[in-house]
């Protein structure tokens, strides 16, 4: 399988969500080797869409001349899109909100209506592409935090979609939290030897994933004692 991981972390390799993503990643090869490639977001020349739409009335042609075109043409070569990005503000850090939306180019003007809302008509076929949301953020729970992110993952990708989050994703960068971020590593090492085998993570894996890692007390308390 091609792999497109697209890292929203201006941290890069080092981004507490890689580490998770990564042990996703090995999970999957377990089950069979995987061509992945990985662009950092943060990395790239990505102009802000303006709304022009003119690529959606000239054939997918955009007015910037940046990175988005390669990128653009990486995805339609993918199988799977990995979005691994840590919580800004609800959602996503704003190089991969960029480049999100500079993947108008795939669509046209003409809308369809799909079950009980109207999408717009692609320009391209990436019907085979399948997508995966990995996303931490640093406070102790996740109800009420995860939920803005997770409802625009769904919107712009309403089929073949699975999402992950993990809160408390800090921990991971801790050397001196190995003694449950192992664990938990372990179990998202499971989920992508699943994903790898059906396509699907069964929903008590993801419920176990998403819980916190130690009480969300001590973990706030750990936290502001780093505050200076």
């Amino acid at each position: 399988m091609k792999i497109l991981v697209l890292n929203g972390s201006p941290k890069r390799e080092k981004s507490d969500t890689m580490q998770i993503t990564c042990a996703f990643l090995e999970g999957m090869n377990e089950v069979s080797p995987q061509e992945v490639h990985t662009i950092h977001a943060i990395d790239k020349h990505i102009e802000y869409c303006t709304g022009c739409f003119s690529c959606m009335r000239n054939g997918g042609e955009c007015r910037h001349n940046d990175d988005m075109s390669e990128i653009l043409e990486e995805i339609l070569k993918s199988d799977l899109l990995i979005f691994n990005f840590p919580l800004y503000c609800y959602g996503m850090p704003a190089s991969l909100k960029a480049l999100l939306d500079r993947t108008l180019p795939l669509s046209s003007m003409a809308m369809q209506k799909v079950g009980d809302r109207y999408e717009h008509v692609g320009q391209a076929d990436f019907s085979h592409l399948r997508y995966v949301m990995i996303c931490g953020c640093g406070f102790p729970n996740s109800k009420h935090n995860f939920e803005p992110a997770v409802a625009q993952f769904k919107l712009c990708f309403p089929n073949n979609h699975t999402i992950i989050t993990i809160p408390e994703s800090p921990m991971f960068n801790a050397p001196e939290a190995a003694e449950v971020t192992v664990p938990r590593l372990a179990l998202i090492k499971e989920a992508g030897r699943q994903y790898a085998e059906s396509g699907i993570i069964s929903e008590k894996l993801l419920d176990e994933i998403g819980t916190p890692m130690i009480p969300e007390a001590q973990y706030a308390e750990i936290v502001n004692g780093t505050v200076k």
